[in-house]
């Protein structure tokens, strides 16, 4: 599958550049989660996740830190290296303001181009960024990251910044830091029948239980 991204990246970069639209055009290589364990990948002779804690599914940063190059001549100057805090709801008010239409009020996206432009001073940060995937909840508080894998469950706490590899929970540490995710992680979702934080065994799995 590398091989064939790869391959087919580059016939994608060779007709822009056929048709004489390379320097006019916004490439945008990311992916949706970090490296997977499935059909067969070997990811730890390939150390698919390098430092990161975790994969694909995981919320720790090796489930959802993810690579991010932007390629656009006419804008972005070459080799230049950003370290906003982004997630993929930013995209939609990215693009938005790239082709001059106003940016809806009702996402939770703020737009990259300012970094992407060199102008990071003119860039707004996010207050948090809030995840959660069967059961785990995940808060990103500035260098601050908590984690819990159920409601019932306690909250880890990683200083990123200093521990990039989630390896020391320092919860018992900064509970005043702790006690705000555990509120943004209550305030921050709206209740889906179709996507519950905790589905509710049904009477079947019940019975079998008994």
């Amino acid at each position: 599958m590398i091989t064939r991204l790869d391959r087919e990246v580059g016939r994608l970069m060779e007709l822009l550049k056929k048709l004489g639209l390379e320097e006019k055009t916004l490439i945008v290589f990311t992916s949706d989660n970090g490296p997977t364990y499935a059909g067969g990948v070997d990811y730890e002779f390939f150390d698919s996740a390098g430092p990161l804690r975790g994969l694909k599914g995981s919320l720790y940063e090796g489930g959802i830190r993810v690579p991010l190059i932007v390629k656009w001549p006419a804008k972005i100057k070459p080799g230049t290296v950003a370290d906003h805090i982004s997630a993929f709801w930013d995209f939609l008010p990215t693009f938005m303001e790239v082709v001059g239409l106003p940016i809806p009020d009702n996402t939770d996206g703020l737009s990259m181009l300012p970094t992407w432009l060199g102008h990071p001073e003119k860039q707004h940060q996010h207050e948090y960024l809030y995840w959660e995937l069967h059961g785990q909840q995940a808060v990103r508080l500035g260098d601050w990251k908590g984690i819990r894998f159920s409601p019932e469950k306690d909250i880890e706490l990683y200083n990123l910044r200093t521990d990039l590899s989630e390896s020391h929970n320092l919860a018992t540490e900064h509970p005043e830091i702790v006690e705000k995710i555990k509120k943004i992680m209550v305030t921050a979702r709206t209740e889906s029948a179709l996507f519950p934080l905790v589905r509710k065994k049904s009477r079947s799995s019940k019975k079998k239980q008994s």
